[in-house]
């Protein structure tokens, strides 16, 4: 079975957990799960953090969840050479809802958010992907969010690049 065979198998097996009912995602995961987890990069709260959004608010999707995965996995394995950062982002660190770069309000945060997601330091309060992130990229152009994580990861830390390709995708350059 391929990675990503797993990880949908995974993503359809705590759908149907969350929709019976059980809400307590810790009761989830048995050892392999959580190595198998762990072998791309991931953690069980991030994971749940997908199924819960998709059950609740219908998206992201699956494929959504599967294409953001494999991105952190890439990122994982060629930049960290399979080795988890100890380093956290926390709440109190994020830019807030209302911080601007180049005109554009949020992505300071959603930067913050996907560069910390590519290297696994997101708190597991904080999601790559909620909400207010899936709002900012629909309307930019509807990005997909894989595509704005392989964006951040190409652009290093230059924020005036990613700005630019923000504008450009929302004009369909």
């Amino acid at each position: 079975m391929t990675w990503n065979d797993r990880f949908l198998e995974l993503f359809d097996r705590c759908t149907a957990l969350y929709k019976g009912g059980n809400t307590d995602f810790t009761t989830y995961f048995d050892g392999g799960d959580v190595a198998f987890l762990a072998s791309i990069g991931y953690k069980t709260r991030e994971f749940f953090d997908f199924v819960e959004d998709f059950c609740d608010e219908g998206e992201p999707s699956a494929s959504t969840a599967l294409l953001v995965a494999a991105v952190r996995r890439d990122y994982f394995i060629v930049m960290q050479e399979h080795v988890t950062s100890n380093e956290v982002l926390t709440r109190d660190e994020l830019p807030t809802f209302g911080d601007v770069l180049e005109g554009m309000p949020y992505l300071p945060r959603i930067l913050a958010k996907a560069r910390a997601k590519l290297r696994g330091e997101l708190d597991p309060d904080i999601m790559f992907g909620c909400g207010g992130d899936r709002k900012f990229l629909r309307d930019h152009g509807n990005i997909p969010p894989a595509d704005f994580l392989r964006h951040v990861w190409a652009a290093h830390e230059d924020d005036a690049l990613l700005a630019g390709w923000v504008r450009d995708f929302k004009a369909g350059k």
